[in-house]
């Protein structure tokens, strides 16, 4: 049984505003204290399989007119059956997560704002048709531009559907982002202030892709509505100190 309390209709908007900052103590958030910051990308487990991408500088993606993006940018539900190959996917992540200057341990510039430059997201990939890759769950590594293999659950299509309450597009993508958050990395700054920038962080983000996806020739949709301990259990994570915050199967527009 959930021993959480309801949520109303007045916390609920409660959480939109920004009453919350003139509640938190400041000086008491762990940065403040002098706490070391969270890493700002979770480390690699000894032996995993690392899969380089191809560079930014070298992709031969050629430019989009970002008027063209922002004008043709919707969501899409019905994809191809062709693959992305992995420079697209290269850049899709790099426009979505990409680290653009490590300016010390505590601030890394990336391709999205982000509140006090805490970044909280890592991005998981339900890779289903993409060149050079197996079917499988990885996760991206920002600063080396490489992903890591996960797990390979059976039957990878079903999973997403399920986990996504039945929409069937999830599993017919060429690959679906996951976003999780690690919500210490933005607490260490804001405390409790935390919430509403890292909901307001994941929509920039996921905006990106949908840019980017103009630029390929793809689309995406993203997904708000899923079953959260099966997204959880399907990125092998804790669902607590990090869970599942957002969804967006991307695949080529026919």
């Amino acid at each position: 049984m959930n021993s959480n309390p309801p949520i109303t209709k007045e916390s609920g908007r409660y959480f939109l505003t920004d009453l919350i900052r003139e509640e938190v103590n400041f000086r008491l958030t762990p940065q403040n204290r002098g706490v070391h910051p969270p890493p700002w990308q979770k480390p690699v487990p000894e032996g995993s399989r690392i899969v380089p991408l191809p560079h930014v500088d070298n992709l031969s993606i050629p430019p989009y007119d970002l008027r063209s993006a922002i004008h043709g940018r919707k969501s899409h539900r019905q994809f191809s059956a062709d693959a992305l190959t992995l420079e697209e996917l290269s850049f899709l992540l790099w426009a979505t997560q990409g680290v653009r200057e490590v300016i010390h341990e505590a601030a890394v510039l990336r391709t999205v704002p982000s509140a006090g430059c805490r970044h909280p997201f890592e991005t998981y990939l339900a890779v289903i048709r993409v060149d050079g890759l197996e079917s499988a769950i990885y996760r991206y590594l920002p600063l080396e531009h490489a992903l890591v293999q996960v797990r390979d659950p059976d039957n990878l299509p079903f999973c997403l559907i399920s986990a996504t309450h039945g929409q069937r597009f999830s599993g017919q993508a060429a690959v679906t982002f996951l976003w999780t958050v690690i919500p210490e990395r933005t607490e260490w700054r804001y405390s409790e202030a935390s919430y509403k920038v890292i909901a307001l962080d994941a929509g920039h983000v996921c905006q990106n892709l949908y840019l980017a996806c103009e630029a390929i020739g793809a689309g995406t949709c993203a997904i708000a509505a899923y079953d959260q301990h099966q997204a959880d259990e399907l990125l092998a994570v804790d669902g607590r100190d990090e869970f599942c915050i957002y969804i967006a199967p991307v695949g080529k527009i026919g």
